[in-house]
Formats: C-alpha cells, sequence, structure tokens
C-alpha cells in the first residue's frame, strides 16, 4: 500500500481511540477537531493535487477491504471493476477496486470543464460551512458576540446553499451512472440534499424568530447531517463495501439513502445526552441570521 494511504490508516485508528475515549468520558472536543482536520485534508487535497489525483487517493482507502478475500483468478464481483492503466487508484498493488470509485474517477479526471467545476464549487461551499457551523455552536450569538455570530451564521447558510446547489447538480447526471446506482442514486442524493439544507433552514429560522431554545436543537441536527453526509457515508461505505461486493452499487445506495438522516439521529442522541452545563446561551436570543 502507499505510504499516504497507509498514515491515512493510521490517523483514522487514532480516530477511533478519540471515539472511544468521548463515549467513555463524554467529551468529544478531541473527537470533533480530529475529524475537521481530516475533512480539511481531504477536501483540500482537490485543490491542491487536482481531482484526478485527489480521487485516485481517496479510492486507495477502500481498495484493501474491498479486495480481501477476491481470488485474482476469479471473476470479480459485481461491486468491483478495473481502469485503465490502474490509474483510479494509488494502490497499484490492487488490479481491481471500487466500481463506484472507477466510475467516480472517470468522471471527474477526464470530465467535463462544467462538471469538474461544479464539483469544485461543492467541496469548497460545504467545506467552509462545515467549519463555520462548529465556531458557531462554539461560540453562541450573546453579549458582545452577538455581531460577529449574526455575520457567521449569514455566511455559513450562503456557503451551504451554494454548495447543496452544487451537489444538486451534480447529482442530476447520476441517473445514467450504474456504478453509483443509476436513477435511484439521483433520488438518494436529492434526499440528503433535502436533509442538510432542511436542517439548514430551520436553523437559520429559529435564529431569525429569536427562538434559541429551538435554534441551538436544529444547529446540533444542522451539524449531524453535515457528519453524516461526509463522515458517516465514507465510514458506512469502507464497513459496507466488502460485505455488499456482490450487490451491485448495493453498499453506495445504502449511504446515500442513510447517512445523513443518521448523521441527525446521532446529533439528537448527543444532544440529549450533553451536561446541563453545556448548554450556551440558553436565556439570550440567537442572532444567527
Amino acid at each position: 500500500m502507499p505510504i499516504e494511504t497507509l498514515v491515512f490508516y493510521g490517523a483514522l485508528v487514532l480516530w477511533a481511540g478519540l471515539l472511544v475515549q468521548g463515549l467513555r468520558r463524554s467529551t468529544w472536543q478531541g473527537f470533533m477537531y480530529f475529524g475537521i482536520v481530516l475533512m480539511l485534508v481531504l477536501n483540500i487535497g482537490y485543490f491542491v493535487r487536482g481531482q484526478g489525483d485527489a480521487i485516485a487517493f481517496f479510492v486507495s482507502i477502500y481498495d484493501l477491504l474491498d479486495n480481501a478475500g477476491v481470488s485474482s483468478n476469479g471473476d470479480l464481483p459485481v461491486a468491483l471493476s478495473t481502469c485503465p492503466d490502474n490509474a483510479c487508484s494509488i494502490a497499484t498493488n490492487y488490479d481491481s477496486h471500487p466500481a463506484w470509485g472507477v466510475a467516480f474517477h472517470e468522471r471527474f479526471a477526464n470530465g467535463p470543464t462544467l462538471r469538474r467545476t461544479f464539483l469544485f464549487g461543492h467541496i469548497a461551499f460545504n467545506t467552509v460551512a462545515f467549519v463555520l457551523a462548529h465556531v458557531q455552536l462554539a461560540k453562541p450569538g450573546t453579549g458582545s458576540n452577538a455581531r460577529q455570530h449574526r455575520i457567521l451564521g449569514r455566511v455559513s447558510f450562503g456557503a451551504v446553499t451554494l454548495g447543496t446547489l452544487f451537489a444538486v447538480l451534480l447529482a442530476g447526471e447520476h441517473g445514467s451512472v450504474e456504478e453509483y446506482g443509476g436513477i435511484w442514486s439521483m433520488l438518494g442524493f436529492f434526499s440528503m440534499a433535502f436533509v442538510v439544507y432542511g436542517c439548514a433552514i430551520k436553523t437559520a429560522s429559529t435564529a431569525r424568530a429569536g427562538d434559541i431554545a429551538a435554534h441551538r436543537i436544529w444547529m446540533f441536527r444542522f451539524l449531524g447531517s453535515m457528519w453524516g453526509a461526509f463522515w458517516l457515508f465514507r465510514v458506512m461505505l469502507f464497513v459496507l463495501g466488502p460485505i455488499m461486493r456482490n450487490i451491485e452499487a448495493g453498499a453506495i445506495l445504502v449511504c446515500i439513502w442513510f447517512s445523513a438522516p443518521l448523521g441527525v439521529l446521532i446529533a439528537e442522541w448527543f444532544r440529549k445526552r450533553r451536561p446541563a452545563g453545556a448548554q450556551q446561551g440558553t436565556n439570550q436570543a440567537p442572532a444567527m441570521a
């Protein structure tokens, strides 16, 4: 395996340790901050190394488990495929790769400029929204922080609006991509966009109404939807890929349809179990939007 892929595996092991620590001690800062940093590493890579190389690195993360136990002399499972010159992954010790990864690489490494522009826009704006949402939750819009909170809230909402728009435009092309699941993947990504943006709208509208309790509740749900759409999607795919490799597009369709709603449910679980002293800013109106 390439060194950078092994380093990323090491980072995932460390992150899993922070998750265990969080579950035992009910302290989640380390886990969340590390997740944000890993997200930035993956997303910034698209702008630094280019879409083709960034996708090849991303696909290599899944190659190890997806190829575990697969015979090199037999027929490939339907969820695995090959790509010309093995260019879709930096793990060149494998000849087969997840079919969604092969299609992902081909569609953007050699795709039209407009499609590549949409992907850049989706990544850039959703990354901004993801980071700012954590800042907003950590620093409620009370007291002297009200004006900054309001400005950052508007920037965050504008960013997630554009990021979701680009995602919907990209998803509109997926009906013909059988490796993603065809029409079901398109509808699934529309559903994911609805969950994420619906939570964002409720977060902003409750802020404008001055309902701070509802505002913070929806802020947790919005963050949960974004964590689900980004990290839970990828972790589920990591686990389900080798389990469902005999079902065409099975693993990725499960991730598309269920990652964002599950993220909201996990956020609700986390919110309801927070210590009472962690509920900040409960007596003053928010100033997010």
